[in-house]
């Protein structure tokens, strides 16, 4: 009797010390860097230049967007998705951006599984983000569309950062495309911040035939697009 207690007694240490598993879902694999939730909208400045082949002269434009998750729906593929609504105020310099209204742009889908975030712009499918977030992993973000490979990744994480006048703790950069030639230059990035979203976005794609030993594409751009896309402000209506 004695034997049976003491060996009991092992059994109840033994079922003590043993881990607690983890519930999967309750593991960080960084989707908080995409928030979900029906009226969350980001705020932002956009500003470009588009560069004339022929007159090698600029063109500005700036305006402001807004992207609020709107709705959710079932794609064409069974899956579900968010309906993303892009609304903008274009610049105009007799009125400030309050007295202007938003109007509807267009309307994106937002797919979002346990490995990854694709979002369909303008009818092109994107691979955004992968999951588990962590730095220096690697991938395809063109796999599901026709433009070419291009290898994404994630520079940094949990960075602390200053975007357009608002602090951040936790920002995550993601590198879409840095290729430089002697006649182009191509430097697409995004960075997004946990709860929020994405907060910035910067697109160079930069072309000059006129080559000069030491003078980068930037330089002497020909032809081409900067493009940056800035946070001002977010929330939930």
């Amino acid at each position: 009797m004695k034997g049976y207690i003491y060996i009991l007694a092992l059994m109840l240490v033994f079922a003590s010390c043993k881990k607690k598993s983890v519930p999967a879902d309750s593991v960080d694999v960084g989707k908080d860097y995409y928030p979900t939730a029906i009226g969350n909208y980001v705020v932002y400045d956009a500003d470009s230049m588009v560069y004339d082949e022929f007159t090698h002269l600029p063109k500005k434009y700036k305006y402001q967007i807004k992207e609020k998750i709107e709705g959710e729906f079932t794609d064409s593929d069974g899956k579900p998705a968010l309906r993303l609504i892009r609304y903008i105020k274009k610049f105009d310099s007799l009125k400030t951006y309050a007295q202007i209204p938003w109007t509807v742009k267009d309307a994106w889908q937002v797919n979002i599984s346990n490995t990854n975030v694709e979002v369909v712009e303008e009818n092109i499918r994107f691979s955004k983000l992968i999951f588990p977030v962590k730095e220096s992993a690697t991938w395809n973000g063109n796999a599901k569309n026709t433009i070419g490979e291009w290898t994404y990744s994630y520079s940094y994480m949990d960075k602390a950062e200053s975007i357009n006048g608002n602090s951040f703790d936790k920002v995550l950069m993601v590198k879409q495309k840095d290729y430089r030639t002697l006649i182009s230059y191509q430097y697409y990035i995004e960075k997004y911040v946990r709860g929020v979203g994405l907060v910035y976005r910067e697109i160079q794609d930069l072309y000059s035939g006129s080559v000069v030993v030491g003078v980068p594409v930037e330089n002497r751009i020909e032809k081409g697009t900067i493009y940056k896309l800035k946070i001002i402000s977010y929330g939930t209506e």
